[in-house]
């Protein structure tokens, strides 16, 4: 595969930024199998955003042979209050985990366990050498990684997390750190101190986060944090009707749908939008089938750029886009939601547990 193909592949939406390009394109000249990472905390069911946007990247890094390293971040979910704390559960979501991404797709990746580099005494000297390299300031700036604010009365382990997610990118190997643009900041303190400790500058690659499906949804962060918009407003586990999970019911997809927030005319902030965007028509060429009564224009087949132009206009009532989308994402969840079926044993661990954020 050339070079520009693999580009593309890496730039495929949802993802939205890429530091940088010339430093990317470096990379795929000089190393055949460069290695890519992102980090998981186990901490509930996996919806749109954790299960189909990032296995989208995964699998289009993959095809761009570029070897995947997930990591599952057990200990880091631990010190996030995930699964009430509970180590041993959060274990059972991440296995969850694995074979939720199977189901969607993802194959060719390598798992590896936070647990498991907290064994070697290398990732402990990552993390002190990082330690000493930036300031409280710095460190306090990475904290929408966790998904909390400053304000929410942290424990002195959640100042340990910056530290901990940055010596994962450098125990990984990791040439490339593939994430959300919510771990923007710790990417942007890897690129900083990786050089100033005889490492390398990871090249940065975030995907777009799918924002919940309520209107104005911010999850809970005072306005005047500086959060940014597309972070405070993503699908979350702790908000269900916020967000369609990857095991929900053909009804519960269309309830949800049904009740989102979708402005008549209007794309920016609009969830089914995005959804349109990011997941059905995310691959150049890609078209969308709009099944309608014939005295509302009859079924008609768009691809993103017509769709957009349609929807502005209002030659497509948020009604008809509604239940398109809806029956697209109960088809593309079936043989998940069928694996599910017989594979119940795998979902117990969510009956009494609280999920947080």
């Amino acid at each position: 595969m050339d070079i520009e193909t693999k580009i593309e592949l890496i730039k495929r939406p949802p993802t939205e930024e890429i530091i940088n390009m010339k430093e990317l394109r470096e990379l795929l000249e000089t190393k055949e199998h460069p290695i890519a990472y992102n980090g998981f905390e186990p901490s509930g069911l996996m919806h749109l955003g954790t299960g189909l946007i990032s296995a989208f990247k995964m699998m289009d890094l993959t095809q761009a042979g570029v070897h995947f390293k997930v990591l599952l971040a057990d200990w880091h979910a631990f010190l996030n209050r995930k699964m009430g704390g509970d180590i041993e559960k959060i274990k059972k979501v991440a296995e969850f985990f694995k074979v939720g991404w199977e189901t969607l797709g993802v194959k060719n990746v390598e798992y590896i366990y936070a647990s498991e580099l907290i064994e070697r005494s290398s990732y402990w000297e990552k993390v002190m050498r990082i330690a000493t390299k930036t300031t409280l300031k710095r460190i306090q700036r990475c904290l929408p990684i966790l998904g909390r604010t400053q304000d929410e009365g942290l424990t002195f382990a959640f100042l340990l997390y910056p530290a901990l997610q940055c010596a994962d990118i450098f125990e990984l190997e990791a040439d490339i750190n593939q994430l959300g643009m919510d771990q923007r900041n710790v990417n942007m303190l890897a690129r900083e101190v990786g050089p100033k400790l005889g490492y390398w500058k990871p090249v940065a690659v975030h995907h777009h986060l799918l924002m919940g499906l309520i209107k104005q949804e911010r999850m809970g962060y005072d306005i005047d944090v500086n959060i940014d918009k597309q972070i405070s407003a993503k699908q979350s586990k702790s908000k269900p009707d916020s967000a369609i999970f990857i095991t929900d019911s053909p009804d519960e997809i269309r309830r949800k749908i049904k009740k989102a927030y979708c402005p008549e005319k209007i794309l920016e902030d609009n969830p089914i939008y995005e959804i349109i965007k990011y997941i059905i028509l995310r691959k150049e060429g890609s078209t969308f089938e709009i099944k309608r009564k014939e005295q509302f224009g009859g079924d008609i087949i768009v691809n993103l750029e017509e769709f957009e132009k349609m929807y502005k206009t209002g030659e497509l009532h948020p009604q008809d886009v509604k239940k398109n989308v809806a029956e697209y994402l109960i088809k593309l969840l079936e043989p998940t939601r069928e694996y599910f079926k017989t594979h119940k044993n795998l979902l117990n661990v969510f009956k009494e547990a609280k999920v947080s954020r």
